[in-house]
C-alpha cells in the first residue's frame, strides 16, 4: 500500500530556496540596504538549496522503498466557470528524480559560484538570482496543473533573462537576455494555446482530470479541419518545449546565453531550464502516445537538433560556445527519444546529461580562471601539468559525453539510439542516421576541445587578443603561469564526476527495464513497440556495455577521437587545409546556418515593417484619420447645415414647416 507524502515537507522544498533569494535578494543589496554581507548572504542560499535537496533525497527514498505517493492541491486561487486555478502538488518518480537532480545540480553551482565570483560586484545578487532560479524549477517539476507549471515555465524563462543580462554593462549580455527572452516568447505563445485548448475542450488543468479524459480528446476534430484536435495540442505544447529546451529553429538563443557568468551556464544548461522541456513531454505522454503526426514531427525537429547543432560544435573557439552546442544536440538526442516513445529513455538521459554537462560547464569556468579569464582554446594547451583535477575532472566528463562504455552518458546514448532504431514512424530513418552520425560529430568536438586545452604545446601567452573576458571587469595578467582553482571550485567538480561516471550503470535497470516509471510515464507498446524490444535485448548494464564493444556507436565514437587528435596533435595543417578547401561550408557553419541573419533581417525586419504599417495606416489614418477625426468633422459639418436653419427668423422657420408638410404629403400620396 502506498504511502502518503507530507504537504508540509513538500512545500519546504521550493520554499527553502525561496527565502534564501528573498533575503540575499532584499537585505544583500543596495534595494534593503546591504545589510547582511557577502559569507551570510551565500550561506543563506547555499543552506536552502541543501535543505531541499536532503528533502527531495528523502523524498525520493520514500517513492521508491515505500512507494509514497502525493497529489493534493495546496491552495485554490480562483474558480472561473467551473474551471479551478489551483496550487498543487504531484509526487511521483519521475518528479522525485528531478527534484534530486535539479536540487543536486543546484547546490554544486552554489558552491562553486563562492569561489568564481568572488570578486564580483554583483556577488550576492548572483546568489538570490540562482536560487531564485532553483525555486522557479523546482515549482514547474512538482506541479501537478498545467496552470503551476506554466509558472514555473515562465518563471525560469524570466531568471534566466535577469541571469544572461547579469553584466548589465555589456551591450552583448543585453542583446543576449533580450534575444532568449523573445525567443521564449514564441515558443511559450504555442504552449499557452495547447494549454488553453486542453482547458477549452477537457474543462480542467489538473493533469489527472485531463488524462482522464484523453480518449475523448482523441475522438475529437480541430474545428473547421479535418486535423485531430489531440495533435494540434500536442504539436502546440511541444512548440512551448522548442523554445525552452531549445530545438531548432527556436534554439537560437542557446549559444549566445553565453554571456552570463559561467556558473550560470551549467545550471540553465545542464539541470534546469533547458531540460523543462523534455520533462513536460514526458509528463504529458499520456496525450502524445494518442498522435503518431506529432510523435513524427517531434522526432524530425530532435534529428535535426542532434545533428546540424553539433556540426556547429566543430568550429567553435570559445570554451564555452564548445559545450552549449553539445547541449543542443544532447538535448536533440532526448528529443528523439521522446518521437519514438521511449519517454522513459529521454528522461534518462536528461538526467545523466545534467551531471556530465554541468561537470564540463563547471570545467570550463574551471579553466577560464585558471588561464586568467581567456575564453579561447586556441590560446591554452598543455593545462593537464597546471591544473590536474580539472584536467581529470574534464576527462571524465567529456568520456561520459562521447558515450564510452560504462560510463553514465554511455548508457542513456546508447539506449537512444536503440530505440530509434526500433522505432516504426516515418522519420525513423533521417532520425538513425542523425544519430549514429551525431555520435562522431560529438567525439570529435568534444575531444578537439580537450586535446587543445589540456594537451600539446603551451599556447596561453601567445593571445595576441585576451577580450574574451568572462570575468566582467577583471584584470587578466596574461604573463601568469595557468594555476589550479581553489578548493571550493574543483570539489564540486569531483563531486559531479561520480555521478557522471557511476550513475548509470546503477540506475539504468529499473529506469528503464524496471518499474521505476510504472503508471507515470504511458506507451501504448502494440503501436510504439521500441521500448519492449530494448527490454528484450537488456540483459545487464555489464553485458550491455561489453556488447557495445562490437557495435557501431562505440567505434564512431573512437573514429572521433583519433581524428581529432590527428588533426590538432599531430598534423595542426589539416584543418586549415579542410577549411580552405571547403571555404562555403565553413562560412554556412561560421554564421550558423543564417538563422541569426534571417531572423534579424528578414522575421524581426518584416515585423517592424508590418508594425509600421499598422501603426501609419491602421492607427493613424483608419482610426486616428478616419474614426476619431472623421466622425467629429462629419458631425462638424451635419450641424453646420443644421446651424443654418436654425436662424430666429420666424419666415424661415414657416418655410422649413411648409416644406416638412408638402414631404408628408408626398410620402402618404405615395404610398396610397
Amino acid at each position: 500500500m502506498s504511502q502518503t507524502l507530507s504537504a508540509s515537507t513538500l512545500l519546504a522544498v521550493p520554499l527553502a530556496p525561496l527565502a534564501g533569494a528573498v533575503l540575499a535578494g532584499v537585505f544583500g543589496t543596495k534595494f534593503g540596504g546591504n545589510w547582511i554581507g557577502r559569507k551570510l548572504s551565500h550561506s543563506l542560499t547555499i543552506l536552502g538549496v541543501f535543505v531541499a535537496f536532503v528533502l527531495s533525497v528523502m523524498t525520493l527514498m520514500s517513492v521508491v522503498n515505500d512507494g509514497a505517493r502525493f497529489n493534493e492541491t495546496i491552495y485554490t486561487w480562483m474558480v472561473v466557470g467551473g474551471l479551478k486555478m489551483e496550487i498543487g502538488f504531484l509526487i511521483d518518480s519521475l518528479t522525485a528524480m528531478m527534484m534530486c537532480v535539479v536540487t543536486f545540480v543546484s547546490l554544486m553551482v552554489h558552491l562553486y559560484t563562492v569561489g568564481y565570483m568572488e570578486e564580483d560586484e554583483g556577488y550576492n545578487r548572483f546568489f538570490a538570482y540562482i536560487s531564485l532560479f532553483t525555486f522557479s524549477m523546482l515549482m514547474l517539476v512538482m506541479s501537478n496543473n498545467l496552470l503551476q507549471l506554466f509558472f514555473g515555465w515562465e518563471a525560469v524563462g524570466l531568471v534566466s533573462y535577469l541571469l544572461i543580462g547579469f553584466w548589465f554593462n555589456k551591450p552583448t549580455a543585453i542583446f543576449a537576455n533580450m534575444k532568449a527572452f523573445l525567443v521564449n516568447r514564441v515558443g511559450d505563445f504555442g504552449f499557452i494555446l495547447g494549454i488553453g485548448l486542453i482547458g477549452a475542450y477537457t474543462g480542467s488543468l489538473n493533469y489527472s482530470e485531463v488524462f482522464a479524459k484523453s480518449a475523448d480528446l482523441s475522438a475529437l476534430v480541430f474545428p473547421g479541419t479535418d486535423w485531430m484536435l489531440v495533435t494540434v495540442i500536442c504539436i502546440c505544447l511541444f512548440i512551448g518545449a522548442m523554445g525552452k529546451s531549445a530545438q531548432f529553429p527556436l534554439h537560437v538563443w542557446l549559444p549566445d546565453s553565453m554571456e552570463g557568468p559561467t556558473p550560470i551556464s551549467a545550471l540553465i544548461h545542464a539541470a534546469t531550464m533547458v531540460t523543462a522541456g523534455i520533462f513536460m513531454v514526458s509528463r504529458m505522454s499520456p496525450l502524445f502516445e494518442l498522435s503518431d503526426t506529432a510523435l513524427n514531427f517531434i522526432l524530425v525537429i530532435g534529428s535535426i537538433t542532434a545533428l546540424f547543432m553539433g556540426f556547429l560544435g566543430i568550429i567553435q573557439n570559445d570554451i564555452k560556445r564548445v559545450v552549449a552546442y553539445s547541449t543542443l544536440s544532447q538535448l536533440g538526442y532526448m528529443t528523439v527519444a521522446l518521437g519514438v516513445s521511449a519517454y522513459s529513455v529521454a528522461v534518462f538521459h536528461l538526467m545523466t546529461h545534467a551531471f556530465f554537462k554541468a561537470l564540463l560547464f563547471l570545467g570550463a569556468g574551471s579553466v577560464i580562471m585558471g588561464v586568467h579569464h581567456n575564453q579561447d582554446i586556441r590560446w591554452m594547451g598543455g593545462l593537464r601539468k597546471y591544473m590536474p583535477v580539472t584536467w581529470i575532472t574534464s576527462l571524465l566528463g567529456s568520456l561520459a559525453l562521447i558515450g564510452t562504455p560504462f560510463f553514465s552518458g554511455f548508457y542513456s546514448k546508447d539506449s537512444i539510439i536503440e530505440a530509434v532504431h526500433a522505432s516504426h514512424l516515418p522519420g525513423a530513418g533521417f532520425a538513425n542516421f542523425a544519430v549514429l552520425a551525431g555520435v562522431f560529430v560529438t567525439a570529435f568536438y568534444s575531444f578537439r576541445m580537450y586535446f587543445l586545452v589540456f594537451h600539446g604545446k603551451e599556447r596561453f601567452d601567445q593571445n595576441p587578443d585576451a577580450h574574451h573576458d568572462d570575468h566582467h571587469g577583471h584584470d587578466h595578467h596574461h604573463d601568469a603561469k595557468p594555476h589550479e582553482s581553489p578548493w571550493v571550485v574543483w570539489v564540486p567538480l569531483v563531486l559531479l564526476a561520480i555521478p557522471s561516471v557511476l550513475i548509470g550503470y546503477f540506475t539504468i535497470e529499473p529506469m528503464l527495464h524496471g518499474d521505476f516509471f510504472k503508471g507515470v510515464i504511458f506507451v501504448n507498446h502494440e503501436l510504439h513497440p521500441a521500448m519492449e524490444e530494448l527490454s528484450a535485448e537488456f540483459h545487464g548494464a555489464a553485458a550491455m556495455a561489453m556488447h557495445s564493444l562490437t557495435t557501431l556507436p562505440l567505434w564512431l565514437a573512437i573514429a572521433g577521437v583519433v581524428t581529432s587528435y590527428v588533426f590538432y596533435m599531430m598534423f595542426p595543417a589539416i584543418p586549415a587545409a579542410i577549411k580552405r578547401a571547403v571555404q562555403p561550408v565553413y562560412t554556412l557553419l561560421e554564421n550558423k546556418y543564417y538563422l541569426d541573419w534571417i531572423n534579424e533581417n528578414i522575421l524581426a525586419r518584416g515585423a517592424r515593417l508590418l508594425g509600421t504599417g499598422l501603426w501609419k495606416v491602421g492607427d493613424q489614418a483608419l482610426i486616428d484619420g478616419a474614426v476619431v477625426n472623421g466622425s467629429w468633422k462629419l458631425v462638424g459639418l451635419f450641424s453646420g447645415v443644421v446651424r443654418k436653419a436654425q436662424s430666429g427668423y420666424l419666415y424661415h422657420y414657416a418655410l422649413i414647416m411648409i416644406i416638412g408638410v408638402f414631404v408628408l404629403m408626398t410620402y402618404f400620396v405615395w404610398l396610397k
